[in-house]
C-alpha cells in the first residue's frame, strides 16, 4: 500500500550528492568520509536508505 509523504519526509528521503552540506551531514552521521558518501550516491543512487546501507550504517 502506498502512503503519501509529507514535504519533510520527501526532503530527507534523498541525499543530494552534489550538495556539500548534504554530503557533510551524511558523512558525519555515518562516520565515513565525504568521498565515500559521494561514491555511495553514485553507486546506489540518491535514496538515503540505500546510501546508508551501502555505507554500512
Amino acid at each position: 500500500m502506498l502512503r503519501c509523504l509529507n514535504s519533510d519526509e520527501r526532503r530527507t528521503a534523498r541525499v543530494a550528492g552534489g550538495q556539500d552540506y548534504e554530503v557533510r551531514y551524511e558523512a558525519k552521521k555515518t562516520g565515513k568520509a565525504a568521498t565515500a558518501v559521494k561514491k555511495a550516491v553514485k553507486k546506489v543512487g540518491s535514496a538515503r536508505k540505500r546510501v546508508e546501507k551501502r555505507l554500512g550504517r
